[in-house]
């Protein structure tokens, strides 16, 4: 179990990554199938968990992230959440679980003398739009471009590259780093060469990610302990049971993989 509340005492950085729009079962036949060599040497033992999204797509998503809000289990009985705004007085919280006197986990995380990060990648991270302003304007840092969104074949590399640069800079201070993948998110039909977008397209997209995914991870925790957090903010349906997208409940939208480590 994750001490949350001791991580972020003691400093520890914290990486977040979502891998956008990916679905659990494209996430978990790539790992079973053995297409994501780097994640599955870094995931927890058996890999993805299974979870429930708290948003169909990307932006409610995001919102509940930063509000301390991670996906969860499918089932009746949760685990201690590893943060949480402070909430009214009759309710207890674990004392495992970070408690945030702040409207956003951000915010909060800012109290406890981090600098919050955002390396985005769909256009919700742009600020290209008025919608597209609203989640980087949370960080107290936010890095996006054309490079980093979906349609660029090798976006993951910019993002990682980014990402690795901004640790660097920011090294020996607390740091709550967030990488929006955008390579899982359509279009991907490209990294089969189709038109289409399809789960196995999606899974083409992550294998792709997954070299520099690991590159991400693996060179961060060489120097210094990190908090990790991996998951999707929702998945996508590509004619399943007739449905397309995604900001609808439908499982092949709210079932996401999941993973927590300390390392």
């Amino acid at each position: 179990m994750i001490n949350a509340a001791d991580i972020i005492t003691s400093g520890t950085s914290i990486l977040f990554v979502t891998l956008d729009s990916l679905r659990y079962d494209v996430a978990r036949s790539a790992y079973d199938e053995g297409h994501t060599p780097h994640l599955a040497a870094l995931l927890p033992a058996g890999g993805w968990q299974h979870r429930h999204t708290p948003g169909t797509f990307t932006l409610p998503a995001h919102m509940a992230f930063f509000s301390g809000f991670l996906p969860k289990l499918p089932q009746p009985k949760q685990p201690p959440r590893l943060w949480e705004c402070r909430p009214p007085a009759f309710k207890t919280v674990p004392p495992e679980t970070f408690l945030f006197d702040a409207p956003s986990l951000l915010a909060g995380l800012a109290q406890h003398g981090y600098r919050t990060v955002c390396v985005g990648g769909v256009t919700y991270f742009s600020r290209q739009t008025p919608l597209g302003s609203v989640l980087p304007q949370m960080f107290d840092e936010d890095h996006w471009r054309p490079q980093f969104c979906s349609p660029e074949i090798d976006s993951t590399r910019h993002q990682v590259d980014q990402a690795l640069d901004l640790a660097d800079r920011h090294r020996g201070q607390r740091l709550f780093l967030f990488v929006n993948v955008s390579a899982t998110h359509v279009p991907h039909g490209h990294y089969l060469g189709q038109p289409a977008d399809t789960a196995l397209s999606q899974q083409a997209a992550l294998t792709y990610a997954d070299e520099h995914l690991g590159r991400l991870i693996t060179t961060l925790t060489a120097k210094d302990r990190w908090l990790i957090i991996m998951c999707a903010d929702h998945g996508d349906a590509y004619g399943d049971d007739g449905y397309h997208g995604r900001g609808i409940a439908h499982p092949a939208v709210m079932n996401v993989p999941y993973a927590a480590l300390v390392r």
